[in-house]
């Protein structure tokens, strides 16, 4: 008895590219979605194109595209003399994108040290501890606290699971700021928040 093995893409765009790209063709395509989205994977990307990984990573290396650490390195080293309200390492996550009283984005991968030993299930604290994190670095003032927050865990995080949260600030003013947070994993909502921060600057930059 004969079996068919079919493989299909991860992704909607995946389908456009069932019939293999020529080289040009497909370096131009990798290019194009590491722009739309920073943080494919080699992994990604060599489901989404039909080759291999290796193939995936000879592209990178033509265009001087960077592997996925250094990208989000590169990107938060650029964002680390912003942050004005706690030290760095007490940021949960990378920031990797922050625009003080606008929108701010950080990523956490999720490791051993996040998940609970049995169903390797991420801890739930770590989940909020970016988002509140994220919130307090977001605001342009020496001084940010978390005065109330209300916050929703939609879906399980797992191990190896990359987090991809955002915040944005939706009021500030009389020293109090309104911050809409929203974490996904591969473009799918596992949590949200709305929280309202405290911080001691006159300065509203937000009504």
């Amino acid at each position: 008895m004969l079996y068919l093995l079919v493989l299909r893409p991860t992704t909607k765009k995946g389908y456009e590219l069932m019939k293999k790209l020529n080289k040009k063709e497909r370096q131009a395509e990798l290019a194009k979605r590491l722009n739309e989205d920073p943080f494919l994977t080699d992994e990604d990307l060599s489901r989404d194109l039909n080759v291999s990984i290796q193939t995936i990573r000879l592209d990178r290396l033509e265009q001087n595209i960077p592997e996925l650490r250094e990208r989000i390195k590169d990107v938060a080293v650029k964002q680390r003399d912003e942050v004005r309200a706690l030290p760095l390492n007490e940021i949960i996550g990378e920031v990797i994108d922050l625009q003080l009283d606008h929108s701010a984005i950080s990523i956490l991968d999720i490791k051993e040290e996040h998940v609970f030993y049995r169903n390797k299930i991420a801890r739930g604290h770590y989940l909020f501890a970016q988002a509140n994190s994220l919130c307090v670095a977001i605001i342009n003032d020496e001084l940010a606290l978390t005065a109330k927050s209300e916050v929703n865990f939609k879906k399980p995080v797992r191990l190896g699971d990359r987090v991809i949260t955002k915040a944005t600030v939706l009021t500030k003013k009389n020293k109090r700021a309104t911050i809409k947070v929203e974490s996904t994993v591969k473009q799918s909502v596992v949590f949200k928040g709305l929280f309202e921060m405290y911080y001691t600057s006159e300065d509203d930059t937000n009504d």
